[in-house]
């Protein structure tokens, strides 16, 4: 799904935006880590081809499950595409908190949260294994109930564009729209790796979710944002940081006994193997 939203304009809006972001951050002292942004590029340019293949195993499996649905919802319909968002919203919202709480999703979504610093760029630090994560699991009862493939991967690409935005230090916090939305400030506070924000506003566009669910964290004034995984020192090899977190999980499966261990261990929080 993650190779479904690049276009030349979009290509264009984010490499203008990035650059300015670059400049705003030598401008105020910030800094910007260069090997850091060109592990990044690796990453997306590496995540190309794995689209392709990820693709045509999600869309196959979705296609499949549209022939047997036993309702169509008419794809023209905006009551269709209002109802479609918030239940795309809620299904993002527990394939993102399972990506964080199950080793085996974990370890193609620990990709995203690799960079020591958040900026724009490191928004398509995206994982390439997508497909063998099953993450795309969440969103199949959707097309079974009658929503059109399209729809729902529609949804998603809009997702994913929106939150590009919110990858940055730019932005400061947005008031009242902090109560619905999913701002930079919220995601900046999900992408920390302070303990005590661990874990925490794993919304797409919207916040409802978390605050519904009891996740949302808001950041403290005396604790500053870290970032980066918490347990494993930052890579700059493209490769190392797609497939690192499932190389240590692998390990640990092949240390214990027995097929029902090894899958426990699978299904487990990260890092209790």
């Amino acid at each position: 799904m993650t190779g479904l939203h690049r276009s030349p304009l979009w290509l264009a809006i984010v490499a203008a935006m990035v650059l300015g972001e670059l400049g705003w951050r030598k401008w105020t002292g910030r800094g910007y880590d260069t090997a850091s942004a060109l592990a990044t590029l690796g990453v997306a340019i590496g995540n190309i081809p794995a689209s392709l293949l990820n693709a045509a195993i999600i869309g196959g499996s979705y296609a499949l499950i549209w022939r047997v649905a036993p309702l169509h919802w008419p794809l023209h319909d905006w009551k269709t595409w209002a109802v479609g968002f918030l239940l795309v919203e809620f299904a993002y919202y527990w394939f993102h908190r399972a990506s964080h709480r199950v080793a085996w999703m974990w370890a193609n979504h620990s990709v995203h949260h690799s960079a020591q610093q958040l900026t724009l760029l490191s928004s398509f630090r995206l994982g390439w294994t997508n497909a063998l994560s099953g993450g795309w699991l969440f969103y199949l009862p959707l097309v079974f109930i009658g929503f059109d493939p399209r729809l729902v991967l529609g949804l998603l690409v809009l997702d994913l564009r929106y939150q590009f935005f919110l990858h940055t230090e730019a932005v400061g916090r947005l008031g009242p729209l902090e109560w619905i939305f999913n701002t930079p400030a919220h995601h900046r506070v999900h992408h920390a790796a302070n303990e005590s924000y661990l874990d925490r506003n794993y919304g797409g566009m919207l916040i409802i979710f978390d605050r519904l669910f009891g996740t949302l964290a808001i950041e403290q004034p005396d604790e500053p944002l870290r970032y980066g995984l918490a347990h494993r020192a930052e890579s700059r090899n493209p490769v190392r940081i797609a497939f690192g977190e499932w190389q240590q999980l692998l390990e640990s499966m092949r240390s214990r006994k027995g097929i029902r261990a090894r899958l426990d261990l699978a299904l487990a929080a990260p890092g209790d193997e």
